[in-house]
């Protein structure tokens, strides 16, 4: 196993959260914490297919969206402004949620959008810590401790 610090959280938030339908996966060496990308027909390199049965790489694989949904919600549930909090909640009934509540958030409250990125920074790293947890990369200490030291912060 390996110390937390030998991970990008960031780029395993990042492909913990990628939605996308191509066919590429983000990738981790569990030796290093490096991170790659595959695609189907470029492989690691970009040049040669490869299958991913033969490479010593753990794919990450994307969470559901509702889970990315769900801090949506949770942030505007949290703030004390009610108006922006209702406007930001109405936002996300129907489908293009995440594209209206970015719109309403940078269009209507430029200033909660800092506030915005901490929050779902956050969060996105604490999840990212609980994959590598639950894929045996680091302790599970380790990974109590980062989500100790890393709660909810403090909404306006």
């Amino acid at each position: 196993m390996l110390g937390l610090e030998k991970f990008d959280l960031g780029d395993i938030a990042m492909a913990l959260q990628d939605q996308t339908d191509y066919e590429y996966f983000h990738l981790v060496d569990p030796r290093t914490g490096e991170m790659g990308f595959w695609t189907q027909d470029g492989g690691i390199d970009g040049r040669n297919p490869i299958d991913l049965d033969d490479v010593d790489l753990m794919v990450i694989e994307p969470l559901p969206s509702s889970v990315w949904y769900q801090d949506m919600a949770d942030f505007a549930a949290g703030i004390s402004d009610g108006r922006a909090g209702e406007r930001l909640s109405r936002a996300l009934h129907g489908k293009g949620a995440f594209r209206r509540f970015k719109n309403e958030l940078h269009d209507r409250y430029p200033h909660l959008v800092p506030v915005w990125n901490a929050f779902s920074d956050n969060r996105a790293n604490r999840r990212a810590v609980e994959w590598l947890a639950d894929h045996s990369l680091v302790e599970e200490g380790a990974a109590d401790r980062f989500a100790a030291e890393h709660p909810d912060p403090d909404l306006p």
